[in-house]
């Protein structure tokens, strides 16, 4: 079997050698289609973030066709398309039993803890692996393209920050970071009904965002928001939230970073802020109503994305997310003809 390896810092390669999936009694095998990077997938990529083993399967976004179900799958079928949701939370520990699997001290994550999704077979949880929505009479999935499947699972982190921080219709929010994170918040903020602005240094990024409706906030104005949400996430654009963010305003941050970032807590207390973190989603309500509003959807998301990147040249397309304005994916779906 095929897939995408990663054999040392910044290196990947094609090989045709790889295991066959060994899918449990619970599992689907999906045959992938397409697979999207984000900042996580770079941090595997320049060994940052150690992977258990070397050679390693990278990627965690993403979806395909199911090809086999494990004899106790009862509600999966061979032949639907899926999207991955690749945090298989425990369901027992505190966490998980409170409801916040987002918060699972025991999670699985492929491309992270367990391989990937970068091959063309994986073995999935079969309640991790979300059928698409169709309409009435046709294919299931069959109006969503394949490249939306490289997106549903970072937009549900990003519907799930909107959702946490309460955004009613209306709303005036700011979104920090214009990076693939950063659009998916802004195309989340627009379906709530918020009047969405973005600043990021970079125009390029800056007018991608604009083409999906947000507005441009010029990088010395100084207008406040009640709710501004940090892609970025790291010490050197933590001036932006802090200091945009209205009195009694909240602040939702998604971008991570290892380095601390300041704010005193005579600020924090005198102007009444709410600093909030919003790690992915929680099981299964949060990817549910995701997976639910892909279809209708599709187009804004698809408009987001940058073309397929071929096998072959994975190494291109972790080039182009350090650095390109949009979503990068990697397009398997040539692997699954072939098979």
């Amino acid at each position: 079997m095929r897939a995408i390896v990663l054999t040392g810092p910044r290196r990947v390669e094609v090989v045709d050698s790889w295991a066959e999936p060994e899918p449990g009694r619970q599992d689907v095998v999906v045959e992938m289609a397409a697979v999207g990077l984000c900042g996580s997938d770079l941090g595997v990529h320049d060994g940052t973030r150690p992977t258990p083993a070397l050679p390693w399967v990278p990627g965690h976004e993403g979806g395909g066709r199911i090809v086999a179900v494990g004899p106790d799958v009862r509600d999966r079928q061979v032949g639907q398309r899926v999207v991955v949701e690749p945090n298989y939370c425990c369901f027992s520990c505190p966490p998980c039993t409170r409801g916040m699997t987002s918060g699972c001290e025991n999670r699985l994550s492929p491309g992270i803890t367990v391989p990937g999704l970068l091959a063309e077979r994986v073995a999935v949880p079969a309640r991790f692996a979300w059928p698409l929505p169709a309409e009435a009479g046709a294919e299931v999935g069959a109006e969503v393209g394949a490249e939306v499947l490289a997106c549903v699972e970072p937009f549900a982190v990003a519907r799930s920050a909107v959702r946490r921080a309460g955004v009613a219709p209306g709303t005036d929010c700011l979104v920090v970071g214009a990076g693939s994170q950063g659009l998916l918040t802004c195309l989340s903020l627009a379906e709530a009904g918020a009047r969405v602005y973005v600043t990021d240094p970079r125009a390029d990024r800056v007018a991608v965002a604009e083409r999906i409706g947000a507005r441009p906030v010029p990088p010395d104005g100084g207008r406040a928001f009640p709710f501004v949400f940090d892609t970025a996430g790291v010490p050197a654009a933590w001036e932006t939230p802090a200091h945009r963010v209205a009195t009694g305003g909240t602040v939702m941050v998604i971008g991570m970073s290892g380095e601390p970032v300041g704010l005193s807590t005579m600020e924090l207390t005198r102007r009444q802020l709410q600093v909030r973190g919003s790690l992915i989603y929680d099981h299964p309500d949060d990817f549910a109503a995701t997976v639910a509003a892909a279809a209708g959807a599709a187009p804004r998301l698809a408009g987001l994305l940058r073309p397929g990147v071929p096998p072959a040249q994975a190494d291109r397309a972790f080039a182009e997310a350090r650095t390109a304005p949009g979503k990068t994916w990697i397009d398997l779906s040539d692997w699954g003809e072939d098979h």
